[in-house]
């Protein structure tokens, strides 16, 4: 008979048993949101530790991006779904092309919403969606998956190398062959789920973290922010608009009134707007 000792030691960290949370289905509510809380108390600390990693793949997008190319997500599952999510908001938050930063996912976007099943087990769809892409050399691929094992992503993975492209992972895994295929590996390491091999819940969030760190600093290194504030931010909504206004009043140091006349003088772009009121104080 099998040891199940030995067994779980040869699972992938996101798939072994925890320990600590082996009792979940007998806890009371209280105990259990304790225990979940707990667990994921740890993720940031676990994505600190990747920090040298995600400083390189930074530098490494705003190089891609400040030449003209594109940055693209790409996963199954949750890891796709935090990937798309990303993508999604670097145009309405950075004023960016949305062709510049895309995402592709395992099934389509049928998978936002429900799983398509087998999507994740086919490597050569995943290298098909980035030729149907046209990805390039000067392109970047950011691949996530926290196994780092998914078919889908490391046959798209081979075909980005094959074309040229830069590459990136951000896993759980270390021994994971997505980890040793790619330019820059982001591993952060957050230990066995509190139900296992369930990637939504500790995976997942360290995924996200790394992500939107990856992304806010390139989109700050590319000058998209001025100072802390979203200078390119596409007022598309109400609540857009009053904080466009609020961004022009700060940096031009004018009332809201002036801000919001300047605005809609400029079409909605702060930075236009910002430009006029400069150029008017000069005068």
């Amino acid at each position: 008979m099998a040891d199940p000792k030995s067994a779980a030691a040869d699972l992938s960290p996101t798939e072994r048993p925890n320990p600590r949370t082996a009792g979940l289905d007998r806890m009371h509510i209280e105990e259990l949101v304790g225990v979940l809380l707990d667990e994921d108390a740890g993720v940031a600390e676990a994505v600190r530790r990747a920090r040298p990693s995600i400083e390189a793949g930074t530098a490494l997008l705003v190089e891609v991006l400040g030449n003209g190319g594109r940055w693209i997500n790409l996963g199954a599952g949750t890891s796709g779904r935090i990937g798309v999510l990303d993508a999604a908001e670097i145009p309405p938050t950075f004023g960016l092309e949305p062709s510049r930063v895309q995402a592709v996912l395992a099934g389509g976007s049928a998978a936002l919403e429900r799983a398509v099943e087998g999507a994740e087990d086919d490597p050569d769809a995943g290298a098909r969606a980035l030729r149907e892409r046209e990805l390039a050399s000067v392109d970047a691929v950011v691949a996530l998956s926290a196994g780092g094992r998914t078919p889908f992503v490391l046959g798209a993975v081979a075909y980005a190398r094959e074309v040229g492209a830069r590459t990136l992972a951000i896993s759980c895994n270390p021994d994971a062959p997505l980890v040793g295929s790619v330019d820059i590996p982001i591993l952060a390491q957050v230990g066995p789920e509190a139900i296992a091999g369930s990637t939504r819940l500790k995976g997942g969030l360290a995924q996200k973290m790394i992500l939107h760190t990856l992304s806010t600093a390139t989109m700050v290194r590319l000058g998209r922010v001025r100072g802390n504030l979203m200078s390119q931010i596409q007022p598309m909504t109400a609540k857009l608009r009053a904080r466009a206004i609020a961004i022009v009043a700060r940096l031009a140091a004018v009332e809201e009134e002036r801000a919001k006349q300047a605005l809609e003088a400029a079409g909605g772009s702060v930075e236009t707007a910002l430009s006029a009121l400069e150029a008017e104080r000069r005068r």
